[in-house]
């Protein structure tokens, strides 16, 4: 297979024996974001730009604290997203401050009339204008938005070797399937990046490989919950000691599971 510095982590991830091979791309891809953001874009002002209009979901917040790379590094993100979003927020507010006062002396016959009129009150308008931003924000993510565009590139590279090497085609259809998130992936990449005939060949395999898959990994949580019953004490456990931590990977993908 003839490797390029592009082709080498695709490649290198499905030599590896796992449930997902794109989780191993999107864990390795979260790492170096994580590093990237507490270093070498720190003091540069478009990353701190970013950190500060889009900050961090809740996942890599906690990866951010808890890997303890630089705390003066994510004290200082921290601070500067802080002045950002009170910024805002205290603007919202301030435009609408006099006529949420105002709409506090409404009197029983305004409220009766707006109700009947289906009229909103400035202070309604007010929530409504900080609800959309707070549902913005918790849609936003610094860390996720550079894994979700580097994972895209990442599934054109899929699709040009599979295309091209069949060395790759091989390895690609003796995977072990694909978490539900990176099977949906590959599902909506195909209708992109492949004609019809050869999203048809595709879509094939990749079916067959997954049901197949899912199919032995039912299996083995089946038989794990039967070992719980006395009467196979002495059976072997087979594959299902880790089936139940194999499972809810294969469905949500790369967890922390303790």
């Amino acid at each position: 297979m003839k490797e390029k510095i592009y082709t080498i982590p695709v490649t290198d991830a499905f030599k590896e024996a796992c449930q997902c091979a794109l989780c191993l791309l999107d864990k390795k891809l979260e790492k170096d974001y994580a590093e990237y953001v507490l270093g070498a874009s720190l003091m540069e002002p478009d990353g701190r730009a970013e950190t500060n209009k889009n900050g961090f979901c809740r996942k890599h917040f906690e990866l951010l604290f808890n890997s303890h790379l630089n705390s003066h590094g994510l004290g200082l993100i921290m601070d500067t997203y802080l002045l950002n979003e009170n910024e805002i927020i205290m603007n919202m507010f301030e435009n609408k401050s006099s006529a949420i006062k105002k709409d506090s002396q409404l009197t029983i016959f305004n409220n009766i009339t707006n109700k009947a009129t289906m009229k909103q009150t400035e202070t309604q308008k007010f929530i409504e204008e900080i609800l959309t931003h707070l549902i913005a924000q918790e849609s936003k993510c610094t860390i996720c938005g550079k894994i979700n565009y580097t994972m895209s590139r990442y599934i054109e590279v899929i699709f040009y070797l599979w295309l091209k090497e069949e060395e790759f085609k091989v390895l690609f259809n003796n995977k072990k399937g694909f978490c539900l998130k990176h099977f949906k992936l590959l599902l909506d990449g195909s209708r992109n990046h492949l004609k019809p005939a050869q999203t048809a060949s595709f879509v094939d395999s990749l079916m067959d490989m997954q049901l197949k898959n899912m199919a032995e990994l039912q299996k083995d949580v089946n038989w794990f919950t039967k070992k719980f019953d006395y009467r196979n004490n002495d059976a072997p456990w087979g594959n299902s000691k880790d089936s139940v931590s194999r499972s809810i990977q294969k469905i949500v993908g790369d967890c922390d599971l303790k």
